[in-house]
C-alpha cells in the first residue's frame, strides 16, 4: 500500500468532485476502461469525491460528456505539480530537494522500538539483549534481520511461546506471548491439609486421601480445614501425616453493584475550533500558539500533518491541536433501558469472577433508585470446588 502512495506522489495525482444522477455508471464506465479511482467517497445523493492519476483524468473526459456529469477539481497533489511550482524559484526548489532528501534518510533509520505483551519479562531485560547485537534507536532498518532477532530472543528468554519482529514506517515493533506457567502442584509425597480457598455451605465433601472434617450443610469459613491430613492411629497415639486428597463442593454467593445516574451530564460539540501548531522533534515539541484558548469548557484533539500523503512515522513531525468548545448538557435517560442495560453488564462482570467449573444454582438482580442514582445488584449462587491443598508445616 505505501509502495503505491508513493508511485502516486511521483506520477501526480488530481482530487477531484463528480457531481451528476449517473454517477454508477460513471464509476462503471471508469473501472472497464481500467482507469485507477481510489479513496472515493460520497459526499451527497449526486456528488462523489476521488483521487484520480493525471493521466487518469485526462482519460475521464469523454467518459464524462458520456455519461453528463460535472467534474471539478479541488486539489492537485504530488511531485510533477510542486517541481511546476518551483520551476522558477531555484533556491526554495533546493531547499524543497533538501528536505525531501533529509525525510528520507530519517524515514530509512529505527526511531522508536516497541514491546508488546511481556509481564514476566522486563522490557529492560529484552532491550539490553538487542543492543549487544546493535539493535537501537538511530540503526538503520534494513540491517535488522527480522528471523534472527527472532531467534535470538526465543533462544534467550525460555518464558516466551511465541515471538514477532515487525518493522511499521521507523517503529520497531517485538511482540511476545509469555508461556501460562500453571500453578505450582505439591507432590503427593507431602503431607498437606485441603483447607477453604473462601466461605460457602457444603453441598458434598468426598475424601480420597484424609479425613474430611465437614459434612453436608456446614457452613466453613476461608482457611478452615476441610480434609485434614493428620490421622490418628486407632491402636496408638501416634499421628500419621498423609497428604490429603478429595474434593469439596460448596454452594458459594457471587456479588456485583452498579450505579448510575439517571440524569447524565454530556458534552456537545458548539462546532467553534481552536488550533495551534506544534513541531515535534523525538520526544520534544514546541507549540506555536496565540492568547489562551478562548473556551472555558473543550476537548482537544490532535492530528498529524502527513508529508507527501505517506503513512510514514518519521522523528520529525507537524502537531495539529484542535481545541473543541463543548457546551454541558443534561440528558434524562430512560429508566427501563437503563434497568436492562445494568442487568447485562452486572451478570457479564460476575460471569468473569466465576471459575471455570462453577454450576450457576440462581440469579437474582435488584434495582433501587434512591438520589437519581440507579444502583443495580446482581448476585450468582454457584456450587463450586472451594478446597485449596496447603502443606502441613513438620515442626
Amino acid at each position: 500500500m505505501e509502495v503505491i502512495k508513493a508511485w502516486n506522489f511521483l506520477k501526480g495525482y488530481v482530487i477531484i468532485k463528480v457531481e451528476g444522477l449517473t454517477l454508477e455508471r460513471f464509476l462503471n464506465l471508469a473501472a472497464t476502461r481500467d482507469i485507477y479511482l481510489w479513496d472515493i467517497n460520497r459526499i451527497g445523493h449526486t456528488i462523489l469525491e476521488m483521487k484520480v492519476t493525471i493521466e487518469g483524468f485526462r482519460a475521464l473526459k469523454e467518459i464524462v460528456k458520456r455519461v453528463g456529469c460535472r467534474v471539478e477539481i479541488i486539489d492537485k497533489r504530488g511531485l510533477p505539480f510542486i517541481i511546476y511550482r518551483l520551476k522558477h524559484r531555484k533556491m526554495l526548489a533546493f531547499g524543497f530537494l533538501l528536505f525531501l532528501g533529509i525525510i528520507i534518510f530519517l524515514s530509512s533509520l529505527i526511531w522508536n522500538i516497541e514491546i508488546i505483551g511481556n509481564e514476566r519479562v522486563k522490557t529492560e531485560d529484552i532491550m539490553k539483549i538487542l543492543e549487544k547485537e546493535d539493535i537501537k534507536n538511530g540503526i538503520i532498518k534494513y540491517k535488522i534481520d527480522k528471523d534472527y532477532t527472532k531467534h535470538l530472543l526465543l533462544n534467550e528468554f525460555d518464558t516466551f511461546s511465541f515471538l514477532s519482529v515487525e518493522i511499521k514506517g521507523t517503529k520497531l515493533i517485538i511482540e511476545v506471548k509469555e508461556q501460562d506457567l500453571p500453578p505450582e502442584k505439591i507432590h503427593t509425597d507431602t503431607p498437606c491439609n485441603i483447607v477453604a480457598a473462601k466461605k460457602g455451605v457444603i453441598v458434598k465433601a468426598i475424601a480420597r486421601n484424609g479425613k474430611a472434617l465437614v459434612r453436608k450443610g456446614d457452613v466453613v469459613k476461608k482457611g478452615q480445614i476441610l480434609i485434614t491430613g493428620l490421622i490418628s492411629d486407632e491402636y496408638s497415639e501416634e499421628q500419621i501425616l498423609v497428604h490429603a486428597d478429595g474434593e469439596v463442593l460448596a454452594k458459594t454467593v457471587y456479588n456485583y453493584r452498579i450505579d448510575e445516574p439517571i440524569v447524565k451530564a454530556v458534552k456537545e460539540e458548539t462546532g467553534r475550533v481552536y488550533e495551534r501548531r506544534e513541531l515535534k522533534i523525538g520526544q520534544k515539541g514546541v507549540q506555536f500558539f496565540k492568547g489562551e484558548i478562548p473556551y472555558a469548557d473543550y476537548i482537544e484533539e490532535v492530528k498529524e500533518v502527513k508529508f507527501f500523503d505517506m503513512d510514514m512515522d518519521l522523528p520529525i513531525k507537524i502537531l495539529i491541536h484542535q481545541f473543541k468548545e463543548v457546551e454541558k448538557k443534561e440528558i434524562k435517560q430512560n429508566i427501563d433501558f437503563l434497568k436492562q442495560s445494568t442487568h447485562i453488564k452486572a451478570i457479564e462482570e460476575l460471569n468473569k469472577q466465576l471459575p471455570q467449573n462453577a454450576q450457576i444454582e440462581s440469579k437474582d438482580v435488584k434495582h433501587y433508585i434512591k438520589g437519581g442514582i440507579l444502583s443495580t445488584y446482581a448476585t450468582l449462587e454457584v456450587i463450586e470446588d472451594i478446597g485449596e491443598k496447603i502443606i502441613i508445616n513438620i515442626d
